[in-house]
């Protein structure tokens, strides 16, 4: 007998007593206590290896392996009606459950009987008659009217609405014909038109999703992520004593369902924000914050669908207590002329502000609404930042080009934003997060710490923290312990951070010289509510000497969000210089580019490889470098690249490969702009083969080929023989890699001195 039917044998086995017993709970810990283990079918990390095949009932065993941990976890939540789905479920036979479990992973409720075909079930007509004896699945009525309609095909639709004589043009499209369908089509007239008997409907269906609810933490239809994982696509905790249920009793569960399916039902379809709204005054009142955090999504989520009726809109907006709903209660009051009101909320919310964003934004609005102030902070603070000129090629990178302007004038700067602070925070941590008795999460598809989604963690860890915290006085032992703890759990995944190395180099460098106050101070709020903390913190951090500092880049047209503007006034505060800094596109005179041309054994960098490499540095109007070389592509080069290059094997049999002149070229193009006729081309076979060597490749780009075109249209060609023909540019052996780069080279040239003309006269390239 197959595993898996010798694990249901005993299931049944030692369930048939207690499917009539009144703890049908203590079927579900024996699930749990007869888990399979989880089928290896490939490594939990990421590996080239191919992933074997799941198992054939692989969907059953992670069904069960849903349920085993819930029994395990949230007994103490659990109902009468999800206790008695759980006995139910347990008594059916193994096809029917199989074919229970491939209906919840399935989109929907409603399916066809002639769409139910898995080979590996047997005889689905008898599994399907079992679940309908049982209460698991059933026809569907005409209540169902909508969701029956929504099932059928195209063909189907139009047949329908033909046997009823209505109208319908041939062209209609399925959409069309649905909207046309649901009007004419009433229930009483369902059934006359659609054999109901050829559809189930997929029962107990809430208390399935509620199971699921407690698992994931989210409403989510089937278990796609126990496949991913079993495939090796996402890595998943084995921590079978380190898991804390999110929900201390039933009720706090059941109200984090309640607002979880309306503001799933209300994203699904706003039409049911009337309904929704007539139930507001019985919304649950949570206690805790997660619960609250649900209550606030819902809540400005339905306001806003109700804008149009202000006074309804507001008193959705009040049974939340973000600082979202806070806003679009005062900007409501504000449109709506109630100006007196729109006051008294402003003064409460400065005079006892729910959290500092709240005071941050009351104090704003109010010194602009009611103290005649003409322009807002976040457009005075805009305003009032220096500016500092970066090269227009990295208009989609300014962050990197920034760094890269700070480190020509000699300082050390590195791209920052969140990652920085929460690396910090997770390193400095560690042990009370990730190891240890207190550390715990919620399922093994969550790798945020619970304490951190409750807020408990600096009540429950206080005096370790301060502890911790005090560390920072000593920047050579602090940065002892934290690379301490990088070389020992490098790479390991968490909720926190991705581990990177110039994250690390980044705060090697802070520590010198960072005052241990300031970071204290910043580093307790991420304690206290990590989730609100997590956001918004400035682009880079710039280190010379002794001074460090974090700057925001804004270019034209960026907006300074408010947590970006909170987070600003925060390291101030703390003690840091924190500041914006605007960017002005130029034409820098001193930008290095790097102008590339690859040859190949073919047109594509994920199959092909490289034959030769011509490169050369361009520094404003010169040419100041070469760099070329052959390559030996570890395969035969076809005749027909032969024929176009010129490269035949032979040329290439004693060439190094790339691995022999990567950090060669790297070092050619550190600093550049990377520049390429149909860059992407080149680009990726370049990328490609930093990539086999498990080295990232990543630059600014520009491409000639496109610029060319965008920058001197009307020619019939825009290839780089016919370029070089129109502008009378030497191509002496075209297909050759330094001869095209050096021909690509003199069209940038051409474009950086009309790009530079168009920024003079202030218009846009």
């Amino acid at each position: 007998m197959p595993l898996l039917g010798q694990w249901h044998t005993k299931i049944q086995a030692k369930t048939t007593t207690a499917h009539h017993a009144d703890d049908h709970t203590a079927n579900i810990r024996r699930w749990g206590q007869l888990m399979l283990p989880r089928p290896e079918t490939c490594p939990r990390e990421n590996s080239p290896d191919k992933p074997m095949d799941l198992p054939t009932f692989y969907y059953h065993a992670h069904f069960m392996e849903m349920l085993g941990f819930i029994a395990r976890h949230y007994d103490h939540v659990l109902g009468d009606t999800q206790r008695q789905f759980l006995s139910d479920f347990t008594g059916l036979s193994f096809p029917a459950q199989c074919l229970y479990v491939r209906l919840v992973n399935r989109r929907g409720r409603l399916f066809r009987t002639n769409t139910l075909r898995y080979a590996e079930v047997d005889n689905i007509p008898a599994a399907l008659a079992e679940l309908q004896a049982s209460g698991f699945v059933s026809p569907p009525g005409p209540s169902h009217a909508a969701e029956v309609l929504a099932l059928l095909t195209r063909p189907q639709l139009m047949a329908a609405l033909a046997a009823l004589s209505i109208p319908a043009p041939s062209t209609l499209k399925k959409a069309d014909a649905l909207a046309l369908a649901k009007i004419h089509i009433t229930p009483d007239l369902l059934t006359t038109v659609v054999p109901l008997n050829t559809i189930v409907m997929q029962e107990r269906y809430s208390q399935v999703r509620f199971l699921l609810f407690l698992f994931f933490g989210q409403l989510q239809d089937g278990l796609t992520q126990f496949t991913m994982r079993d495939l090796g696509l996402v890595r998943a905790h084995d921590l079978d004593n380190s898991y804390e249920p999110r929900f201390a009793d039933t009720e706090e569960a059941a109200q984090a369902f309640f607002f979880a399916t309306r503001l799933e039902r209300l994203r699904r379809d706003n039409q049911s924000a009337e309904h929704l709204f007539h139930e507001v005054d019985q919304w649950p009142q949570p206690e805790v914050p997660v619960v609250a955090d649900a209550r606030d999504e819902l809540a400005l989520t339905l306001g806003k669908c109700l804008e149009a009726d202000t006074d309804a809109a507001l008193r959705v907006y009040r049974q939340g207590e973000s600082v979202q709903c806070s806003e679009r209660i005062i900007r409501l009051l504000l449109a709506s002329g109630r100006r007196d009101e729109a006051k008294q909320y402003l003064e409460r919310c400065l005079e006892s502000p729910a959290s500092v964003d709240e005071a941050l934004l009351a104090g704003d609005i109010y010194e602009r609404k009611f103290n005649k102030k003409k322009t807002s902070l976040v457009t005075d603070l805009l305003r009032q930042a220096p500016v500092i000129d970066l090269d227009d090629a990295y208009r989609g990178a300014p962050e990197w080009a920034a760094v890269l302007h700070y480190q020509q004038q000699g300082k050390r700067a590195f791209r920052t934003e969140n990652r920085f602070w929460r690396t910090l925070f997770g390193l400095l941590f560690w042990d009370l997060l990730f190891a240890g008795s207190a550390a715990s999460v919620r399922s093994p598809f969550e790798k945020l710490p619970a304490a951190l989604l409750d807020r408990r963690f600096f009540s429950e860890h206080r005096h370790a923290i301060e502890a911790r915290l005090s560390l920072l006085a000593d920047p050579k032992a602090i940065k002892r312990q934290l690379l301490q703890v990088s070389a020992t759990h490098y790479g390991v995944a968490n909720g926190l951070f991705r581990w990177h190395q110039h994250t690390l180099d980044a705060i090697q460098a802070f520590l010198d010289i960072a005052p241990p106050d300031a970071t204290a101070q910043i580093l307790r709020l991420f304690c206290g509510d990590y989730l609100s903390a997590k956001h918004g913190y400035p682009d880079l951090l710039v280190v010379e000497d002794e001074h460090l500092s974090f700057i925001e880049i804004k270019t034209d047209g960026d907006q300074l969000r408010r947590n970006q503007l909170l987070r600003l006034q925060q390291l101030q505060d703390a003690g840091f210089d924190a500041a914006i800094r605007r960017v002005h596109w130029v034409i820098d005179a001193a930008q290095p580019y790097v102008v590339v041309d690859v040859e190949t054994t073919g047109g594509k960098g994920s199959r092909h490889r490289v034959t030769e490499i011509g490169a050369v540095k361009v520094v404003g109007d010169q040419i100041v470098d070469t760099f070329h070389t052959l390559l030996n592509p570890g395969r035969p080069i076809p005749r027909s690249i032969t024929r176009l290059t010129g490269i035949s094997d032979a040329m290439v049999a004693d060439a190094p490969v790339f691995g022999d002149i990567a950090e060669a070229f790297a070092a050619f193009a550190s600093d550049a702009i990377f520049v390429a006729h149909n860059v992407e081309f080149d680009f990726g076979f370049i990328a490609a083969e930093f990539e086999r060597m498990g080295r990232a490749f990543r630059r600014p780009k520009l491409c000639t080929c496109a610029s060319m075109r965008k920058l001197f249209p009307g020619h019939d060609s825009y290839g780089l023989g016919a370029l070089c023909a129109a502008y009378d540019i030497p191509l002496k052996t075209h297909h050759r890699a330094l001869c095209d780069a050096e021909a690509a080279a003199q069209l940038l040239l051409m474009i950086n001195e009309r790009r530079r003309e168009l920024l003079e006269q202030g218009r846009p390239l």
